[in-house]
C-alpha cells in the first residue's frame, strides 16, 4: 500500500534499558527510528537532506503488475527543542516529543489519486481517473522507554476521499541512538466505506463502460501488513536508506475485481546528502 505512507502505508514499537543522563548526552535524533528522518543533528535551526529512491512497486491498489519508479527523498526541517516542523515533497507538517516516550505527529498530504494510465494492461480502462485530494494525517507513537526500542502507534488518515486508521506494535534494532540501525512494524489497517471504495469499489458506470462487476465495499478490517526500515549514517553528511513492505488485504478487498493480487508488497532503497 502506497501511503502505509506512507501510505503510506506507516507505522512501529522496546527493550533495553538506558540512563536517563546517557540517552540525552548521546541521542542526536528527536527519537532514534529509522523511519523518522531527522537531519538537524540534535541542533535547534534549520536544516536540509535531499536525495533520491528507487521503488520496486505495485502500479496501484490491488495490482500485479509491478514496476520501478524514481522518487525524490528528504526533507527540508525547522527544529526548535523537541519539536520539528517539515515540508516532505507533497506533505507539510510537525512532529513533537514529549515526556521521553510519546512522538506525536501531524501532516497535511495531497493523494494524487489513481490514474487509468497506471495500469500497463489496461485492467483499468472504463473507471476513469480517481479523485484528487487533501488529506490530514495524525498520528501518536507511545514507547515503553526512553530508547525507544518497542512501542505502539496509532494513525488515523481523513480526507475528502474517505478515512483509514492504522494501529501496531514495533521494535527497533541497533545500538545508537542517532536515527540509524532498523525497525520492523505490525499493523492492522481498517477503512472507512469511502476509503475502501476510493480504492476498490465499482460504480453501475464504471461497471458498464469496464465489463467489470459492480462492486461496493463497506467499511471495515482492510489488511495486515508488516514494513521493515534501515538507515545507515555513512558520515556527517551521507546516509543510505531502505524499505520493505508487505500488506494483506481482507476477504472484502480480495473480493474486488480491482484487486487482481491478494497482497501489495514494495522494496526500496536510496540515498540522502544532509547540507
Amino acid at each position: 500500500m502506497k501511503k502505509f505512507t506512507g501510505l503510506l502505508l506507516t507505522m512501529f514499537i522496546h527493550g533495553l534499558f538506558f540512563q536517563t543522563a546517557f540517552a540525552q548526552n548521546e541521542r542526536t535524533a528527536l527519537v532514534p527510528l529509522p523511519s523518522v528522518d531527522d537531519f538537524t543533528r540534535g541542533e535547534d535551526g534549520w536544516a536540509l537532506g535531499l536525495g533520491v529512491g528507487i521503488e520496486y512497486e505495485a502500479a496501484y491498489e490491488g495490482s500485479d503488475e509491478f514496476g520501478f519508479e524514481l522518487d525524490p527523498a528528504g526533507a527540508v526541517q525547522w527544529r526548535r527543542g523537541d519539536n520539528i516542523f517539515f515540508w516532505a515533497g507533497e506533505a507539510l507538517g510537525w512532529r513533537g516529543l514529549r515526556a521521553d516516550t510519546w512522538l506525536l505527529e501531524a501532516l497535511v498530504g495531497f493523494d494524487e489519486g489513481r490514474k487509468e494510465s497506471d495500469s500497463g494492461k489496461g485492467r483499468l480502462d472504463g473507471l476513469g481517473d480517481g479523485d484528487e485530494g487533501v488529506e490530514l494525517v495524525l498520528q501518536a507513537r507511545r514507547a515503553f522507554d526512553a530508547d525507544w526500542r518497542h512501542w505502539l502507534v496509532g494513525r488515523v488518515v481523513t480526507g475528502e476521499n474517505g478515512n483509514l486508521g492504522l494501529f501496531g506494535v514495533g521494535r527497533r534494532f541497533g545500538d545508537k541512538l542517532d536515527g540509524s540501525g532498523s525497525e520492523i512494524n505490525l499493523v492492522a489497517v481498517f477503512h472507512d466505506s469511502k476509503f475502501a471504495n476510493k480504492d476498490f469499489g465499482i460504480t453501475a458506470a464504471q461497471s458498464a463502460a469496464s465489463g467489470l462487476n459492480a462492486t461496493r465495499l463497506s467499511g471495515g478490517f482492510r489488511s495486515l501488513g508488516i514494513n521493515y526500515n534501515y538507515r545507515h549514517i555513512i558520515n556527517r553528511n551521507w546516509q543510505i536508506f531502505g524499505e520493505a513492505l508487505y500488506e494483506h488485504y481482507s476477504s472484502d478487498v480480495r473480493a474486488s475485481p480491482i484487486a487482481r493480487s491478494n497482497y501489495e508488497a514494495e522494496v526500496g532503497v536510496g540515498i540522502i546528502y544532509v547540507f
